[in-house]
């Protein structure tokens, strides 16, 4: 079983469980909610991934001049070509496309030794979910956790220096940030390594199954290579963890704001209650239900920011991979690729409603 099979079967079969659960045990209007949001699912993936299609032909370069180099004859060329079926009416490419969709049979990629896309997907996705998981949690920690002191400590010195930090890490561009924390942490310091997952002498002695390195490395109980990958998850994680939190924090803070100034706030003030337990037992978990619903739209940014961050640290995730079979023009590889992107985007946004209406009684479907 392929890593990707692996995880997917980690991850789907407690998803499909419990949604089951849900859409029984749930009322009338989730169901109908539940069954909405699914049908809208497929033609939103058809529509963008046939426009990345057509965009793809649109834009100038040849996948077969990529691959050949200056030095391909016309006649291997045009072989070539009608090997790949890039010859045939754009019609017959479409629908051929359309297909493998249906399927999930992303065909060959048309460069990089034409290997099956799935085989190559299996071997990147992972590394990108073992990127964008811990950067997710650590902007949710970041925050939150910092958007609830600064409301606690309202037009404080600590609530100004944390609001101008929200602007301005917001406003940093990923890249520039993780260039200067390799500049710093990795090449002045010598803290954390710059680039890789692994090191490459470790790697070849991690048995791999998940293709998760640190998890392998549990598995196995290979601790040297435990350690190696997590000192090289640390910089990507930090820079695309910090980029995020700039937006939870300004959101936890406006709304742990406004959950302060409520009735039953004052009225848990007025029995005594100590202002720490006020803030972080009973404003913050009303004030946090918004937060939910970022999350579900942060996903595609998220996953934008993991594109530039794995190339910045040469971090082999589907975003790397993303970019090198832009610049070949390999039309399967990114057609495949961003269409799994919107399936992943759409799935994810579908279960933060369906959490949202758990955690808040007043959502109705």
């Amino acid at each position: 079983m392929s890593p990707l099979a692996l995880i997917f079967l980690i991850i789907g079969i407690p998803a499909l469980i419990g949604l089951a659960y849900i859409f029984v045990r749930g009322s009338a209007g989730l169901r109908r909610y539940i069954l909405t949001r699914i049908g809208l699912l497929i033609p939103m993936v058809f529509i963008l991934a046939s426009l990345v299609f057509f965009v793809m032909r649109v834009l100038p370069g040849d996948p077969v001049r990529s691959s050949l180099g200056p030095k391909g004859s016309a006649e291997t060329v045009a072989r070539m070509r009608e090997q790949l079926g890039l010859d045939d009416p754009l019609i017959v490419q479409y629908g051929r496309f359309l297909g493998d969709i249906v399927t999930l049979d992303f065909g060959n990629s048309l460069t990089g030794g034409r290997r099956p896309i799935i085989d190559e997907m299996s071997e990147r996705f992972p590394a990108t979910l073992e990127l964008v998981i811990p950067a997710a949690g650590l902007a949710l920690l970041i925050g939150i956790v910092g958007g609830t002191l600064a409301a606690a400590r309202r037009k404080r010195p600590f609530d100004y220096a944390l609001r101008l930090y929200s602007v301005v890490i917001y406003s940093i561009p990923v890249f520039w940030l993780g260039l200067i924390f390799q500049l710093v942490f990795g090449v002045r310091l010598g803290w954390t390594p710059i680039a890789g997952r692994i090191d490459p002498v470790i790697a070849t002695t991690l048995e791999r199954t998940t293709n998760i390195l640190w998890l392998d490395a549990i598995i196995t109980g290979n601790w040297a290579a435990l350690w190696s990958s997590l000192s090289h998850l640390v910089l990507p994680v930090v820079t695309l963890g910090l980029i995020l939190s700039g937006v939870f924090l300004r959101l936890t803070r406006v709304n742990v704001i406004e959950t302060l100034q409520m009735a039953y706030i004052g009225a848990a003030r007025a029995r005594g209650i100590r202002e720490r337990i006020v803030v972080g037992s009973h404003a913050l978990k009303n004030a946090i239900i918004p937060v939910i619903t970022l999350l579900g739209l942060q996903v595609a940014i998220l996953l934008a920011g993991a594109v530039l961050t794995e190339t910045v640290f040469s971090w082999p995730g589907m975003g790397q991979y993303l970019v090198q079979r832009i610049s070949s023009r390999d039309y399967t590889a990114v057609q495949s690729v961003i269409t799994m992107f919107a399936m992943l985007v759409a799935l994810i946004s579908l279960a933060v409603d369906i959490v949202y209406s758990l955690v808040d009684p007043r959502v109705r479907y």
